[in-house]
């Protein structure tokens, strides 16, 4: 059984490998190739790319077969990452513990690697991936979906306009189920396209996903007022400082942490009433659980 830590070396040496397969047979300069892997493989957790290879497990499907879907997320992260941080989104100078893309490549640069990289993730589904014609499309079309107007864009979109706007609840809810949630439920239902799992399964592991998406999300508001530059690897109090609504800021730490231990709580549930036990969600709930609770 492998771990968190096995996943992500998995995904990591993959991702190498496709972008030193596909810089090669560029036919011009390697700078926007650069610009692409430079965010991509940044120090990070790997936590989409992981929850997709132990879902992949726990449907038995092959882990070297969901291993293009798994990239493929990491690289849709890191497209969302880049735009997210330019002057005229968030506006951030460190990402991972480093420079963001456009601070190290310039603006321009940085929306095209965006871009590239918007592509690239569904290049890579379309060339690497082993399965039939018929997934493939499926596989293709819940990627293109989640990528753009009605995912992960959407929201982003939804923030930027409620930027320093007094919203409720349920418009910050759709925010981060669109901007954060979607990505996270795409990393399960990426292998459940693959394998088409009873019903019953499937429900639990996209309920699995939906709690994990707003928990997650509610995590990284509670840790952005809790933790420093230096522990987030991004600029800390950064969502106060941009007038930005979160859950803190919204409903205070204390029932920030209650809503967050909640969710927690209903995704333990789910893992106990699974079949197979998964060592590798127990340890991404408890180390979060640990950063909020610490």
């Amino acid at each position: 059984m492998k771990t968190m830590i096995d996943y992500k070396s998995i995904v990591e040496n993959k991702l190498k490998e496709y972008f030193d397969e596909y810089k090669k047979n560029s036919s011009y300069s390697s700078k926007i190739w650069d610009a692409m892997e430079y965010t991509t493989l940044l120090p990070a957790k790997r936590l989409r790319a992981v929850m997709c290879l132990e879902t992949a497990r726990l449907l038995n499907l092959d882990v070297n077969k969901a291993l293009p879907l798994a990239c493929s997320l990491e690289i849709m992260h890191a497209y969302s990452l880049i735009h997210d941080d330019l002057p005229c989104m968030d506006n951030d100078d460190l990402r991972r513990g480093k420079p963001t893309n456009h601070k190290v490549f310039g603006e321009a640069i940085a929306v095209l690697a965006g871009d590239a990289l918007l592509s690239f993730g569904a290049q890579i589904i379309a060339d690497k991936s082993e399965f039939n014609s018929e997934i493939t499309v499926e596989l293709l079309k819940e990627y293109i979906r989640v990528s753009g107007a009605l995912g992960i864009i959407a929201g982003q979109t939804a923030d930027i306009e409620a930027e320093n706007k007094k919203i409720n609840l349920d418009n910050l809810k759709y925010i981060h189920k669109y901007k954060t949630g979607e990505l996270f439920r795409c990393s399960f239902m990426l292998p459940i396209i693959a394998t088409a799992p009873d019903n019953g399964l499937k429900d639990m592991l996209l309920e699995f996903s939906l709690n994990f998406g707003i928990m997650f999300q509610i995590y990284d508001d509670i840790i952005d007022c809790t933790l420093t530059t230096e522990e987030l690897g991004k600029t800390a109090g950064k969502d106060a400082s941009s007038n930005k609504m979160t859950y803190v800021s919204l409903l205070g730490l204390k029932e920030a942490k209650n809503i967050f231990g909640g969710l927690l709580n209903k995704n333990r549930d789910i893992l106990n009433k699974l079949d197979v036990k998964s060592d590798v969600f127990e340890t991404i709930l408890n180390l979060l659980d640990k950063k909020v609770n610490n």
